[in-house]
Parts: C-alpha cells; structure tokens; sequence
C-alpha cells in the first residue's frame, strides 16, 4: 500500500513541473460528418506506451460544428478491431429516439451507423460519447468523446468571443489513474493525474481581451470547482443546454461529471501575465466525489486509498496573457438571451409528477455505501423494462430524491429541463438555464420541470447517474415517448412496444389488446419468409428469442383478430 502511494504522490511530482502546450481539438462541420472510433495508443508517461480509443485520433475527437435549423448526416464508424460493440450518444441535444444513440443504437466492430436529424438545439457547448451498456465508462476514460458546439442567430447577435482556439477555447476536463504499466484504469478511485485536451500539465497563450471558456467535466466520477487564481472574477453566461438570460458574475462554479459551462473572462490588462484554472476542490462538500474522504464514525477515513485530489487545492490549467488580438472583445455584456425561450412551462400546464428514489442496497458494507450498486427505486437497469410510457408534449415534474450518502449527477435524454427547487431553495442564477445534468446531494431532493416535445416512438431514451461507475452498475432507466393523439381509436386500443430494437437476441413485447387475450405473432426475414410463429398472451410483458437467427431485418407481424402490427426489427448479436 505505501508503495502504491508513494507512486500517484511521484506521478504527481514528475508532471508538475514541465506544462505543455494545450491541445486544441480539430472541427469538423458540414451536412455529412464522418466520425470512426478506433483504437490507438498515446505516450502520456515515460516508458510503456498507453492504449486508448478515439475518434478521428488516438485519443478524443473532434469538435462538431452545428448550425441549429441545419440537417446533418453523422457516420459513425466502429474500427475498434477488437470485436467489440459500441454506441454514440450526442449528449444534451433534442433528437429523436432512434438517432439518440443511446444502449439500443448498436454499432457492431466494423459496421457503421449513421443517425440523420435536424439540428434544434439552441447556441450552446454539447458533447459526444459512447453509451454501451457496462462499459460507457471504460470506453469513454480511454479517450473516446468529444465536444459540440451549436451556433445560432440568437448568440451570433451578442458581441462575444467566438474565435475557435484564439480566443474561444474548448476544454474537455479529466483526470485518470495509471497503472505500473502505464495503463488506464477503468474504475479507478485513485485517480491522480489531471488533463485538459488529453494534455498533461497544460498551458495556453490567452489574449489581454475577454475571453471565453467552454468547460466539459468528462470525468468518471470527479467533481470539479473551478475558479482563478487570485479568486479573481469570471462571468458564467451559458449552462449545459443554452445561454442564460443575463450573465452571472462569480469566482466558482461547479460541475459534475457530464455538466458543461460556458466562462467569459477578461483578461484585458493583464498581458505578461500567469494565472491558474483550478479545482478549489477542498470547497467541495463531503460526500460529493472530488471533496474531501468522508469519515466512519469512529473517524477513521472511509477510503483509505483515495486520490490525493479529493479535497485538495490543484491546477487544472495554466493561462499565459499575451498581446491582443485585432478587433479583440473588450467588454462582458450583460444581457443575453431575453426572448422567451429559457422561460420554463408554467406550473399550471403540468399534467404528471414522477418520484424517483436514488437507492442502495439495505444493509450496506461501508464500501457498498460509497461505491454502490446504486439504484432508482430499488431496481437495476434491465433494458427489457421500459421504466416509463410519457405522452407526447407531456409537461412534467420530476422530483429526484437521493436517499445515499453520495451525491449522484443525475441525466436525462431526450429534453433539457428547468429547476424548480433544491431542497426547498430556488436555483442559483447559474442553474436557472437550460439544463441535462443537476447533481442531487446526499439526502437532498431536487425537482425538475420539462415537456417531451417534437419526437416519439418505440426506441426508449435514457436516464441515468452520470458518475459512469454507477451507471454502468445498473443506476439506470428508459422511457419512451408515444404519440397517442396521432393513433385512432382502434390503435390505441392495440398500441404495443417492441424493444429492444436493434436487438441483440432477445425482443420484449409490451403492451395489451382491449378486444382480445392472445395476440398471434408471426416473424418473417427480409425476404418474406416465415421463421417464427407463436401466440402470446396481451397484456402481459413476454418475449421472443431470436438468438438463433442470423443478423440482420426482420418483420414482426402481431394481429389480434382484428388489427394487424408490423414492426421492423434489427438483430445485432
């Protein structure tokens, strides 16, 4: 133990002293955008070479450029070469359910997939990343995410830096935990070394002007509370899902894994200057990963191989002042986006409530209470259940209660969401925007307000704790959004979901027929013949097995006497 010790407190020496240049993501835009995730290795440390993922690269991926309104066309390649399966997720935007790319959205080692959508999210920094199930974590630490930025005539209109890498700067925030052999650790605890870009001990050459900073916490687990030397004052104008309507003035801000914000910070003045982004992470409350090692009572620490981060006071990035740029920013407005639309539904249209309990198991080992399984209402993810069946254009309230000694990053596909309360208090100024991502202390409740809009149908959307190493255990849910004023009334009384889809063997009906008990099911190939037939009893869940069948499209054809439904399914073993 004393030797590993002494190696992360080395780790730590060794890389503060030499700071290198910060990497600065390509872009990439257009209608057609082709991304290939695949496997590749980087020298972070002297000697063994580390093996990671990328995309486009050996390690993350480029920044897509989006215009909202604009459609796109994003092939998604999987060059991995090791057999393994994958999805992307573009986390944070409004797409529909099949272009999600959610734990359904398969991209099998070799295949490519290649969502198609309109983009209609607002001005804003978004990322992507992988999201197989149980192993969205391991992918993502290696390396495989990368940011989005969506431009819109809203935010073209305000007089804001947005020179990429000049003076408007991407910054995918990390830190990993390396073994003897120079290897990522995938649910590591004792993560030591941090990262900006993917670069060690990063510097950068920032102009005298106002600048700006888009923060991504792509961390595991860690939580960050950045500010400036000198507590020196930055102004937060944006939130994970858009601008907020006034710029707000402070010396922190903290973000959970998977939050973004976005810092305008003036640095007119000051060329020849250097100072520091940091984690004031001693500030961080205990129980919330990146504070301080909570206590056992008989005040012990609960982890005693922690990282030596957790609690402490550290550099994330070191800004070097230089001369101006022409026609430089000079000034922080004050007033953003002021139409309207950061405005939350009124409380009055709300039409549900939904509780969700954030849950352990009942008689936990210390190390089970920190660590988990964690759950949501005391149920694993099993991605055969669909947890819930929102109406379309639903205005709903979702009221989070973490009944943990941990505070979970808590996130939801599909919609960005409005906070009402935390604890009984009304948001700070800077969680009063569009939001994905809210963390929920330990034994707090939070509540929510959004409306499902725009998009439904049968693939189910995620929601799920962001720190990976508990989403990957199971703390996890899906939903599907339905479109019951679209169906008539003989639809409605035989509407019925078929999920997972793609499928990777096993295909849950779910649903009922209000005229009949026993539905007749018949699955058919592409070319139109019969490969299955059975009779299955409505109104209970029950499954089919296609295992045994070959890859590729099948129809399944459900009819209860009366009415007939067909639905197109992928098998991806």
């Amino acid at each position: 133990m004393k030797n590993i010790t002494l190696f992360l407190v080395l780790c730590i020496g060794l890389y503060t002293a030499a700071q290198n240049p910060l990497a600065i993501p390509s872009t990439l835009n257009g209608p057609i955008i082709n991304l290939t995730m695949q496997s590749d290795s980087v020298q972070f440390l002297p000697g063994t070479i580390t093996q990671t993922l990328g995309y486009n690269g050996s390690y993350l991926g480029p920044t897509l450029i989006l215009d909202n309104g604009s459609n796109v066309t994003i092939n998604v390649s999987n060059n991995m070469n090791d057999g393994d399966t994958t999805t992307t997720h573009w986390h944070g935007m409004h797409i529909a359910p099949e272009n999600d790319g959610g734990p359904h959205s398969l991209i099998l080692d070799g295949d490519t997939w290649s969502p198609q959508f309109t983009v209609m999210d607002k001005a804003s920094t978004y990322w992507y990343h992988p999201h197989l199930h149980t192993k969205t974590g391991e992918q993502a630490l290696k390396g495989a995410a990368g940011l989005i930025i969506v431009k819109d005539s809203d935010e073209a209109a305000i007089n804001l830096p947005r020179n990429y890498g000049v003076d408007d700067f991407p910054m995918i925030v990390q830190t990993q935990q390396f073994d003897m052999n120079n290897q990522i650790v995938v649910d590591g605890m004792r993560d030591s070394i941090s990262m900006v870009n993917g670069t060690i001990d990063p510097m950068v050459d920032m102009p005298a002007q106002v600048v700006r900073m888009r923060l991504l916490n792509a961390d595991q687990e860690r939580n960050y509370n950045f500010g400036l030397t000198g507590n020196m004052a930055f102004s937060i104008i944006g939130s994970d899902g858009g601008l907020l309507d006034a710029s707000v003035v402070q010396t922190r801000v903290r973000l959970a894994p998977g939050e973004r914000v976005e810092l305008l910070v003036d640095l007119t003045g000051m060329e020849s200057q250097t100072i520091y982004l940091m984690s004031y992470a001693s500030e961080i409350p205990m129980g919330t990963q990146g504070g301080p090692t909570m206590l056992m009572p008989n005040g012990m620490p609960m982890m005693l191989m922690d990282s030596p981060l957790n609690g402490s006071d550290y550099n994330i990035l070191q800004i070097d002042v230089v001369t101006a740029t022409v026609n430089a920013v000079t000034s922080i407005p004050s007033v953003l986006v002021q139409n309207g639309q950061n405005t939350p539904p009124l409380l009055t249209d709300v039409n549900t409530t939904r509780v969700i309990k954030f849950t352990a198991l009942e008689n936990p080992t210390p190390m089970q209470a920190m660590d988990g399984p964690f759950f949501f209402n005391d149920s694993s993810f099993n991605m055969n259940r669909i947890d819930y069946n929102i109406p379309l254009n639903n205005v709903e309230i979702w009221e989070l209660r973490n009944l943990t000694m941990v505070a979970h990053p808590f996130h939801i596909h599909d919609v960005q969401f409005f906070i009402l309360d935390d604890d009984g208090q009304l948001p700070p100024p800077e969680k009063a925007g569009r939001k994905d991502v809210v963390s929920v202390g330990p034994q707090d409740t939070l509540r929510f307000i959004t409306v499902f809009n725009d998009f439904s149908g049968t693939t189910p959307y995620m929601f799920h704790c962001h720190n990976l190493m508990h989403e990957d255990g199971g703390m996890m849910g899906q939903f599907v959004v339905t479109d019951y004023a679209s169906l008539n009334e003989e639809q409605a009384n035989f509407n019925l979901l078929l999920f997972p889809n793609p499928s990777s063997g096993i295909l849950t009906i779910q649903g009922e027929s209000k005229t009949t008990e026993v539905l007749d099911v018949v699955v058919t190939n592409i070319s139109g013949q019969v490969i299955l037939e059975a009779q299955k009893m409505s109104g209970i869940d029950t499954t089919l097995n296609f295992s045994d069948f070959s890859n590729g499209i099948y129809f399944v054809k459900i009819s209860d006497g009366m009415r007939v439904q067909t639905k197109k399914i992928t098998l991806q073993q």
